[in-house]
């Protein structure tokens, strides 16, 4: 499947000088889709609703004061977020911000904005098909966080659980390894997990629970997300795996309330405001068809060689005081619910 959604992805690329998508605007670099000075819509396109729309207008209000959003929340649905794709090009939208609700079934839609002349952004997910940059934190960065601050927490040296990510994302496969480099040797890994859906997570940690003997025999649980954490903590509550660690990621409002009532010992919070003024930056560029420069190259399993903006996370270990930011967090930075 991968192999023919490659070669779908070439063809179409290959048409759009044909279709006279490619050549200099004016007022432009080649490749141009958008001039600053006069402005541009760029479309935002986010799998769930969070603060990352309003970080970003603000980020791209500064870089170009005369562009403006059109946003479109998902709420979950790959399907919805292709029709939403499809309307932002028949409005003419040609800069597209892309948080994919599913990274793998985005490869027809990131192909078909690229046929309609348009420059796709991959955002906190690194939709398949031929989008031109990319910005999400850090995933192997994660991963050696989670790592170690189950590391850190650990009381006795039993087995751990892990619940990782869609074995279909490439970000979770990236957090995965990172966490494995660190873990293997070091700790015993009991019982481990690719999870398609959050609300998988409690009914692994119970199997986990009665396939290694017992709650007692847990050393410590690390979980791909805050979502599953939440789920993760009331089973482990019944179970009676009191202060055993569970390790998040995310940075859900709840997750740093449950650090501090000692129900999940640490979550791994992406820095949203520093990720969404990345994609400003990026879209900007790409629109103006400025070679794009990131921290890093990275592949979707269609397309090679994408530039890429790697955020570091910051590790949120409890509860800030009412009214403080969390640790690792700047003022307005915001969260995740995913």
């Amino acid at each position: 499947m991968g192999r023919r959604l490659a070669g779908v992805c070439v063809l179409l690329l290959m048409s759009l000088p044909a279709c006279g998508q490619g050549g200099r605007q004016p007022g432009g670099e080649l490749g141009a889709v958008g001039d600053v000075r006069e402005g541009f819509t760029v479309g935002l396109l986010l799998p769930d609703e969070g603060p990352d729309r309003p970080l970003f207008t603000r980020a791209l209000a500064s870089l170009c004061p005369r562009c403006h959003v059109q946003y479109a929340n998902a709420a979950g649905d790959w399907a919805r977020q292709g029709r939403q794709i499809g309307r932002m090009l028949a409005d003419g939208v040609r800069v597209l911000v892309l948080g994919a609700v599913d990274p793998g079934a985005a490869a027809p839609w990131v192909a078909r904005a690229k046929l309609s002349g348009a420059k796709v952004v991959a955002y906190d997910r690194l939709a398949n098909g031929p989008v031109d940059a990319y910005v999400a934190t850090d995933p192997a960065r994660v991963g050696r966080e989670q790592a170690l601050a189950l590391l850190g927490a650990m009381k006795t040296a039993g087995p751990v659980v892990l619940l990782n990510g869609p074995a279909t994302d490439p970000y979770a496969v990236t957090v995965k390894r990172a966490m494995h480099a660190v873990l293997d040797g070091r700790v015993t890994i009991g019982w481990e997990r690719d999870l398609t859906r959050p609300d998988e997570a409690a009914r692994e940690v119970a199997a986990a629970v009665a396939a290694l003997g017992g709650a007692a025999k847990v050393a410590g649980v690390c979980c791909a997300s805050d979502t599953a954490a939440e789920a993760v903590a009331a089973e482990m509550a019944r179970a009676g795996m009191t202060g055993v660690p569970l390790i998040g990621h995310g940075g859900r409002p709840a997750a740093p309330g449950r650090a501090g009532a000692g129900t999940q010992t640490a979550t791994v919070r992406p820095d949203v405001a520093a990720e969404a003024a990345a994609a400003a930056r990026l879209a900007v560029e790409v629109a103006g068809g400025r070679t794009v420069y990131g921290t890093a190259v990275v592949a979707n399993g269609t397309t090679v060689s994408i530039p890429a903006v790697l955020v570091p996370p910051a590790v949120v270990t409890k509860a800030p005081a009412r009214g403080a930011p969390a640790p690792g967090t700047a003022p307005g930075q915001g969260t995740r619910s995913h």
